[in-house]
């Protein structure tokens, strides 16, 4: 089968072997798979030969093949041995990106063992599928993964009715911490990003005040809304040096939620995190009923993910859409479609 593959830092489409479904494991073909910027960020920052890497693929051996993609809409091919059958061949199906073995799980994203969605096919568990309704088009459900991590990030923000969400970076994660914002029914959501691009599709999801840090800063904007409601800033964006901005800029008694992926060293001053007494909190990826709930947000039209994809490519076109996504000024969500040429 044919698939992108990274090998050290660099990506090629090559011809691989189609991966075997395993005890109570389906084979599926890949119909659409989104770049996350965490893919971005693990290519970066992928060992090259003799040098060390960090992130995701660390690991990896330069010469190792890794099939990268973890946001993917796919259909079922065959089954595996002692599987339920329960959803019939054909089926459009979406799926947490991991293996459940005995052995314990299985990255199907960054691993050298298994694909992930830059392929043309993939070998998914069974029993963590969930079935994607007639009506919702393959290039949505290929956003519940995405959007689940918007909506974990809200859902450990704890936040109050009396706060003011700050979100800083509309990237992918942070137009999906808006739209889990506004399908909570806050009405009041100011968002933060250099991207004329990116600011106009935040608005679009639900942002009600939009900035661009060179001309208004972040909290700025929002002391201008405040009044007396607390500030829970959403950090979207992962780079060095973000989290000791924020808490500098910050008001006294903040909460910041750091959903933003940074690989590289990072340094704060933990004194003026201190005496503004600034709750500094992380979060990872998504529980399976945050992932159902989202792909159900997206059925029920309570979240529309139409203005979060802005550009589709086939397997050659993967390492431009990567090259693309690193100026963020034309794009936030590109999709990989497998059956699209160039």
């Amino acid at each position: 089968m044919r698939a992108v593959v990274a090998r050290g830092r660099v990506l090629s489409v090559e011809d691989v072997p189609q991966p075997e479904p395993g005890p109570g494991e389906v084979l599926v073909r890949v119909l659409a798979c989104g770049i996350c910027g965490s893919d971005l960020h693990a290519l970066q920052y992928a060992p090259d030969g003799a040098e060390p890497g960090v992130g995701p693929l660390a690991g990896a051996n330069a010469g190792h093949p890794v099939i990268m993609g973890h946001e993917f809409c796919a259909e079922i091919v065959d089954f595996g041995p002692a599987t339920a059958r329960v959803l019939p061949v054909g089926q459009r199906v979406t799926s947490q990106p991991v293996l459940r073995r005995v052995s314990g799980p299985v990255s199907l994203a960054y691993g050298t063992e298994f694909p992930g969605g830059y392929a043309e096919y993939m070998v998914l568990s069974e029993a963590m599928l969930l079935p994607v309704p007639p009506h919702v088009s393959t290039e949505h459900a290929a956003l519940t993964e995405p959007l689940a991590v918007g909506a974990h990030a809200v859902a450990r923000s704890s936040l109050r009715n009396d706060d003011l969400p700050l979100v800083i970076g509309c990237g992918p994660v942070g137009l999906a911490v808006i739209a889990a914002l506004r399908l909570r029914g806050h009405g009041a959501i100011v968002a933060s990003d250099l991207s004329p691009k990116r600011r106009a599709i935040a608005a679009e999801m639900g942002a009600s005040t939009v900035v661009d840090p060179r001309e208004q800063p972040a909290f700025e904007a929002w002391r201008a809304l405040a009044g007396e409601r607390s500030a829970m800033v959403f950090e979207c964006v992962g780079r060095p040096g973000m989290i000791d901005g924020l808490i500098e800029a910050a008001p006294r008694d903040s909460r910041i939620l750091v959903a933003g992926v940074c690989m590289e060293p990072d340094t704060f001053r933990p004194l003026a995190a201190i005496g503004k007494e600034i709750n500094l909190q992380f979060v990872l990826a998504y529980t399976q009923e945050e992932f159902a709930g989202s792909l159900a947000a997206i059925a029920e039209e309570r979240i529309d993910v139409t203005p979060m994809i802005t550009g589709r490519v086939g397997f050659d076109g993967v390492a431009g859409a990567f090259a693309a996504l690193a100026g963020p000024e034309a794009h936030a969500k590109m999709l990989v479609l497998p059956a699209l040429e160039g």
